[in-house]
């Protein structure tokens, strides 16, 4: 049964309270805190809406389902009526704003599995009521985004979670320990890249009839309005389009470069230049190469990360032989050797130096899971590794790379003004407009 509205107020002031500020201060090296009441178990189970339930979304329920799901939003109705029936006692909506309108009173969180264009929307929706919040990859549609929602997090002092699985794994903390331990000396040059490709294709020139299960002015959200078009958008075809996604390197950037950025504590590149074919104003490309170029921090020296995708996915490395260039991962190239990393292994070279090697002292705890991480954090405040601060910037670098391929130039980067300081045009790919009534919440953060 949900729980009452005056309890679910009760919740939120603890959050104000004297004690709720000095649990949400326990959390080492974390920004969130609890709503839960002080009186309350923290085995209590979490009240947790949904937006979106199928595909990559009923991962997330899975990952979830441990707690109680009060409401599952999804604009098709076959896919909600699947997932109600998994779970007979949560509200169904086809619109999460009068959702998240209805049951944010008595929820604690909500998880975010749409669209990229629907990302921020729904998530700073739910933010701005001060629900927790899981949401999918890349963080956002937009580098505002992004931005506005590691600022609303932060202000409200959330539990965040980018749904990063892989970063969970215990083969990304051994890669992690390795290059840190400095066994590669110095980080020079790091090499990212994913053999698939999403992109390509021509807008129709004519629509079809929309299928009485989904409703299409619900999944256009707050991007332009177009004809419903079988088999080019939904389900699976949207990441192809700028409309409603980021290509490939929006799709993968953020599991890929994530490695690199949790190692070397990146942030902000300075100047991103891209190439690939011809931009087309509807589709992404079907490969891409971008160059991120990153200036000296306490964490890194000068650095550049150069990103391959599709067609232009990389056989030959520097000093690889083609049989040891993988089909995805990272090469990291430091001063006293290279190593290859995917998401279950790694190796180094040269192997002939490194044979004698031994991994380093343990110094990062196994994660208890993606997902569980994210729920023990709404409980107590304890860390979460992809809050939207870490994940946010990971996502806006990412961002950037399709940013600088779509301005056909380099690109100069001021991350604290949020700008690219030799391209006005810049400014409508960093932000954009949306559709009316779907408009982001107004004081975020506030």
């Amino acid at each position: 049964m949900s729980r009452p509205l005056q309890q679910s107020a009760n919740r939120r002031r603890f959050l104000q309270s004297g004690t709720g500020a000095a649990l949400a201060m326990s959390g080492v090296g974390f920004h969130g805190s609890t709503r839960l009441k002080a009186s309350e178990s923290p085995n209590e189970r979490l009240q947790l809406l949904c937006v979106g339930v199928a595909n990559r979304a009923a991962a997330n329920l899975d990952g979830v389902n441990s707690q109680q799901l009060i409401g599952l939003c999804d604009v098709d109705a076959n896919f909600l009526s699947a997932a109600a029936k998994k779970h007979p006692s949560a509200k169904t909506f086809g619109d999460y704003r009068e959702m998240i309108d209805q049951l944010s009173g008595e929820a604690d969180a909500i998880v975010v599995s749409t669209a990229d264009h629907h990302h921020a929307p729904a998530a700073l929706a739910g933010m701005n009521r001060g629900l927790h919040c899981y949401c999918e990859k890349p963080l956002t549609h937009t580098i505002e985004e992004a931005r506005l929602m590691a600022k609303v997090a932060t202000s409200k002092k959330l539990a965040t979670q980018m749904g990063t699985q892989i970063h969970a794994g215990e083969n990304y903390r051994r890669v992690v320990e390795r290059i840190r331990s400095g066994v590669l000396g110095q980080i020079e040059r790091v090499h990212v890249w994913v053999g698939k490709g999403w992109g390509g294709g021509e807008r129709p020139e004519t629509g079809d009839p929309v299928p009485k299960h989904l409703n299409w002015d619900q999944w256009i959200g707050p991007a332009p309005m177009r004809p419903y078009a079988k088999g080019r958008y939904h389900p699976a075809q949207w990441r192809r389009w700028w409309d409603f996604g980021q290509g490939t390197l929006g799709d993968m950037g953020c599991h890929y470069m994530d490695l690199p950025f949790w190692a070397l504590g990146l942030r902000a590149p300075a100047k991103v230049v891209a190439e690939g074919p011809d931009v087309h104003p509807e589709t992404c490309p079907l490969g891409l190469v971008v160059h991120y170029d990153f200036e000296a921090s306490d964490s890194h020296g000068p650095l550049r990360m150069t990103w391959y995708d599709g067609d232009r996915s990389p056989k030959k490395l520097e000093g690889l032989r083609d049989d040891q260039v993988p089909s995805s991962g990272v090469l990291f190239v430091g001063s006293e050797g290279m190593m290859v990393a995917t998401y279950g292994g790694y190796r180094l070279f040269p192997e002939e130096k490194f044979k004698e090697s031994t991994e380093p002292a343990r110094s990062i705890p196994r994660s208890i899971g993606h997902h569980a991480e994210w729920l023990e954090a709404c409980r107590t405040g304890s860390p979460t590794t992809c809050n939207f601060d870490y994940s946010g910037a990971l996502t806006e670098c990412v961002l950037l790379g399709n940013v600088a391929y779509r301005l056909n130039q380099e690109i100069l980067w001021d991350a604290d003004q949020l700008r690219v300081t030799n391209a006005p045009a810049a400014e409508r790919l960093i932000r954009k407009e949306y559709r009316d009534g779907w408009e982001l919440p107004s004081e975020l953060g506030e």
